[in-house]
């Protein structure tokens, strides 16, 4: 009987390892392949669309997979291509984005579109204060940073546009496997 256990646990602990990296790939190509360089000062000159996976990781299959694939997979972005002093603070911010949203999600037991839209309207407010901060320490003024702040709206607003309508029915498809 213990080994049964032991096997549907490995199982389980494999399957989020695979949607955990899963998820980080597609948080990393979405990030880095599908995005709109703007010629806006600041960090606001890159919308992209790797929230989209980092939401859908998030309200499927939970606020871990969401902190892993938005930290992990826009942290690479950075590394990748070269904004390497951007890394440390999108693994945290980004992370925290996919936490939180992630944990909205899960706790309100409300209309998933509901629930979710709120998700994504706290993960925004991170992204906005979080970057504003990383770019005051970056930039050494407050009034560049300022820049980034449209950008960062349209970013998340058209993720959560892509996300919300669909999200409860891809965790109910979901939640069968």
């Amino acid at each position: 009987m213990n080994t049964n256990v032991n096997t549907v646990s490995a199982r389980s602990k494999t399957k989020m390892l695979v949607i955990n990296g899963l998820f980080i790939a597609l948080t990393l190509v979405a990030t880095m392949f599908i995005n709109i360089r703007l010629p806006m000062i600041g960090n606001g000159g890159l919308i992209h669309l790797g929230n989209v996976p980092l939401f859908f990781g998030a309200f499927v299959f939970g606020k871990k997979t969401g902190a892993i694939a938005g930290g992990i997979g826009m942290g690479l972005f950075d590394l990748i291509s070269g904004w390497t002093a951007w890394a440390p603070f999108t693994l945290v911010i980004a992370g925290l984005m996919g936490y939180v949203s992630g944990t909205i999600s899960e706790k309100l037991k409300i209309r998933p579109v509901v629930a979710n839209t709120i998700a994504v309207a706290a993960a925004l407010a991170i992204k906005i204060i979080g970057y504003y901060f990383a770019e005051v320490i970056l930039f050494g003024n407050w009034i560049t940073p300022l820049g980034s702040i449209p950008g960062n709206i349209v970013q998340v607003a058209v993720a959560g546009a892509i996300v919300i309508p669909f999200a409860g029915k891809l965790k109910k498809i979901a939640m069968k496997y």
